[in-house]
This record gives structure tokens, sequence and C-alpha cells, in this order.
């Protein structure tokens, strides 16, 4: 009678334990992510950073500058052609005096943060958490598809089939990298509509560029698949970006200009 009440007592004790374990976990992703929303929505600092964005058929080398207008790109090199100094001035000049393409720019970008918001309302939600180290500095968890979580998009379809890491810092809460990996194929409509295959990944890392503002410095997106039965799908890009420096948040594209021809 006594083995059985320490088997009771052993499997309750356990059981509590990795409970609480679950809700620590969560706490802390729910708390990165907030932290990470708050941030996006009261970040108006313009920043000036060089870039290495390398895709199958569209690779560059080149700085950016960002303005609330939008980004001035001076490209280097464009799939490892030298472009001469001439033409990156008048690649900005074009831009600078194109209100259109200023606009798409801008709309394209709230998109992408959109998108981007509603993912990172996923991560506490979408997925099971466990806590897999943790030093005086960081905390790295672990992350599986929830199998109760329902997405509500296509692209939450995606997201909720990835499996892999998060490290969060402890002192600001914010998400210094995630990485992860499709466990399973993701059909649509029945694998017609299209396909993204098992084994696909991304990795994203953050740093604090300096005054406490946090900017994505790497990512790296290796995803195979299919559209509409024939049409191939391939996200391809390792993208890094290094040696940030602020810029004045009322920064003109002129302005900017001006400051990105003289790197």
């Amino acid at each position: 009678m006594k083995i059985f009440q320490v088997l009771a007592v052993a499997l309750i004790v356990g059981g509590c334990g990795l409970q609480i374990q679950a809700q620590d976990a969560k706490q802390i992703v729910q708390q990165a992510a907030n932290t990470e929303l708050a941030a996006d929505k009261n970040d108006h600092t313009c920043w000036i950073f060089h870039e290495v964005d390398r895709k199958p058929k569209n690779s560059v080398v080149q700085w950016v500058a960002q303005t609330h207008k939008g980004e001035i790109t001076r490209v280097l090199t464009r799939n490892n052609q030298q472009i001469s100094k001439a033409q990156q001035q008048q690649d900005i000049n074009k831009f600078i005096h194109d209100p259109s393409a200023q606009a798409k720019q801008r709309q394209d970008g709230q998109n992408d943060d959109k998108q981007a918001s509603s993912m990172m309302k996923l991560l506490p939600v979408a997925f099971i958490w466990t806590v897999t180290s943790k030093n005086d500095s960081t905390t790295t968890l672990h992350f599986k598809p929830d199998p109760h979580f329902q997405p509500p998009s296509r692209q939450a379809r995606v997201f909720s089939a990835m499996e892999g890491d998060m490290t969060v810092n402890n002192d600001h809460h914010r998400i210094q990298e995630l990485k992860g990996h499709l466990i399973h194929n993701v059909d649509f409509g029945y694998g017609l509509l299209g396909r993204l295959n098992q084994g696909g990944s991304f990795a994203v890392e953050r740093q604090d560029t300096g005054q406490g503002e946090w900017q994505i410095t790497s990512t790296h997106v290796h995803i195979q698949g299919h559209a509409l039965i024939f049409k191939s799908i391939s996200e391809q890009e390792d993208d890094v970006k290094t040696s940030f420096s602020r810029e004045p948040d009322n920064v003109t594209l002129e302005q900017a200009s001006s400051t990105v021809m003289s790197k």
C-alpha cells in the first residue's frame, strides 16, 4: 500500500513541476512578445546600415538610409556586378523624385510590419514552450506546435508547423534569436494550391544597436515547395546588416541621400 502512495506523490509532484515550468516558459514568451510589440509601435528611429542581401536572382550589397518617407538605398553591387557611383546617385535621385515609388515602399513596409505583429502575437499561443537553458544574460526556450491551436490564416498555418528555439534577453525582455524548421509539409487546398516542404528553415538574429534600440541584424530563410501544381516556391535568402549608425528622427530624403553617398 505504501509503495502506491509514494508513487502517487511522485507523479503529482512531478506533474506540478512540469506545469509550473510550462507556465513560467509561457510567461517569458508572453512578456517578450508584449515588449516587442510595444517597442515596434513606439519606435520612430532612423538608421543607416550596411546590408548584404543574397537571393538566387537578386543579390545586392548596399548602404541603406532610413527616413519616415522611405528608405534610400545606395546599391554598390548587384549580382556581383559593380554599380558606378554616377548610377548609384541617379537611382537615388529617381527615388527621391518619385512619390509613387515612395508610397509603394511605405505600403509594403506597413504590410510587412502588420504581418510581423500578427505572428508575434501568435508566439505565446501557437506553441508549447519549455526552458532549455538560462544564464545571467539570456534564457533559451524550445518551442513545438500546440496541437490544440487553430491557425487563423495561411501564414499562421506555416508558422505553427515550425519547431525550434528562441533566445530572450533577460534584462530587456527582447528576442535575440528565433530559429525553426518545418516539421511536416504544409498543404493548401489538399496540396493543389500549394505546398511547403518539410525541413524548410528560418533564423533571425537581433541586437541592441545603441540606446536600447534593437534591430534585426541577420535573416536566413530556406524554404522549398510549389504552388498551383506547377509553380515552384523558392524562398532562399541570406541577409546580414552591420555598421548601424543613428540618424536624426526627422531626417529628410535629401539629407539621407547626402549621408549615404558619403559612405
